[in-house]
């Protein structure tokens, strides 16, 4: 009779501990529990200690209120049909903890891994859209475009389902091999190609500069030869008009002393003479030195004189031109 009491008082005991246990729910900090009864939603519990009708309210499911993040990977074909495999992050999170939110939460998916193939399909269905529409090689440098796009159309769904978007981003686009090797062919041809134009530039540079300066040189060396020219005539010039002086002073003079100027014409005539021979340089100059030969250079000469005579001024001219 006695065991019977303890027996008895124990479990009275037990289920009393069990109906208080039960009535006491601790909340985890960063998290927020759903209560149901009999199945249907009752209330919710925030962070600390909580009270609950043990047996009859029952946690529904713990749903974290900090910020959350996914690893995506999918593929998309660009307009010209290549295929970009993308790598994605995906950072999200809870609204915010008001009841309805909450209730969203809880109640919009079955489950926490179909909530996660929604937003993988979602994200993917996006950025295939706007990749369907461009071409590979306009891809790589579209990635800040890709995320506005994805930004614009996936946080709308999420706030229907209680969730935010904090941040996406795409952490790799890559193509397929036989793309990448054909981009790499495209980027060295178009250095090659970029290469060839520069050293055409380079090299047609240095021919204008080249015929520039020749064209200077030939020009200076021009211009220089005309006032050596000019030099050189009023050279010559000068030079007659000094022998013409010297010769009617040496004529004027010898007409004073009662001499013939034809003496001039042969002292002239002979000093050339000498200096033929002496400045010759191994030349032969053939002259004829028979009596008849000057006989016949002085009558030369003597005409001459008598031209001078009869008209000297126009002698002088001539001399001084």
């Amino acid at each position: 009779m006695g065991e019977s009491i303890v027996i008895t008082a124990i479990v009275i005991l037990i289920a009393v501990f069990s109906v208080i246990g039960g009535a006491f729910v601790v909340v985890q900090q960063g998290t927020v529990s759903v209560l149901t009864m009999f199945g249907k939603y009752r209330r919710v519990l925030y962070p600390g200690l909580n009270l609950k009708i043990p047996f009859l309210e029952t946690v529904f499911r713990r749903i974290s209120i900090q910020n959350q993040s996914i690893e995506l990977q999918f593929q998309a074909i660009t307009q010209d049909q290549a295929n970009v495999n993308f790598k994605a992050m995906l950072l999200y999170s809870v609204v915010d903890q008001t009841e309805q939110i909450i209730k969203d939460v809880a109640f919009k998916f079955i489950d926490f891994s179909s909530l996660m193939q929604t937003l993988n399909r979602t994200v993917e269905g996006s950025v295939r859209g706007f990749v369907a529409t461009k071409r590979q090689n306009e891809i790589l440098g579209l990635r800040r475009d890709i995320v506005s796009a994805v930004k614009d159309q996936l946080d709308e769904d999420l706030k229907s389902w209680g969730y935010h978007l904090i941040d996406i981003q795409l952490n790799d686009i890559s193509f397929d091999e036989t793309i990448i090797q054909s981009m790499a062919q495209v980027v060295a041809s178009s250095n090659l190609k970029a290469a060839a134009e520069n050293e055409a530039q380079a090299l047609m540079i240095r021919k204008t500069r080249a015929a520039e300066a020749d064209g200077l040189a030939i020009k200076i060396s021009a211009e220089a030869e005309k006032q050596a020219s000019q030099l050189r005539g009023e050279g010559i010039s000068l030079f007659r008009q000094e022998v013409a002086k010297g010769m009617n002073k040496a004529a004027e003079e010898m007409r004073a002393a009662g001499l013939d100027s034809s003496f001039i014409l042969f002292s002239m005539w002979t000093d050339a003479i000498k200096h033929f021979a002496e400045n010759g340089k191994g030349n032969v100059i053939f002259l004829d030195g028979s009596n008849e030969g000057l006989d016949k250079t002085m009558k030369q000469m003597m005409a001459l004189s008598q031209v001078q005579s009869l008209n000297p001024t126009q002698n002088r001219e001539t001399l001084r031109n």
